[in-house]
């Protein structure tokens, strides 16, 4: 049975004014308790306002990031650059190491072959 047609009921019962005005206020009661205040709802405009506001920070919020994101994606850039210019010159590093053993070895083989000849 719904609120409405229960006070309803309750009123025409009532046997004295004082009854159906308790009863009233009861029903006014209890509305109150179930919803806010009317002080504390947003009104359309107000949402929309809310709303506007958000999707400018949003798009504030989202500049930034991108901002950042391209700043990051410069400094990886930079790493990837130093880290090739590492790598090339250790490879340098390696060959040339290589190369001098080898000529060493090969210096030395020649030092045998020529060796004293008695």
């Amino acid at each position: 049975m719904s609120v409405a047609l229960r006070l309803y009921e309750q009123l025409s019962e009532a046997q004295d004014d004082k009854t159906r005005a308790r009863l009233i206020a009861e029903a006014f009661a209890q509305l109150e308790d179930h919803y806010p205040p009317v002080k504390d709802l947003a009104t359309q405009g107000q949402v929309r306002e809310t709303e506007l506001r958000l999707q400018k920070e949003i798009r504030e919020v989202e500049a930034r990031l991108r901002l950042e994101i391209e700043k990051v994606r410069l400094e990886i850039r930079e790493v990837e650059v130093r880290l090739a210019q590492a790598i090339h010159r250790q490879t340098l590093w390696v060959i040339g190491s290589v190369g001098a053993v080898i000529g060493l070895i090969r210096l030395l083989e020649w030092l045998l072959v020529q060796g004293p000849n008695p």
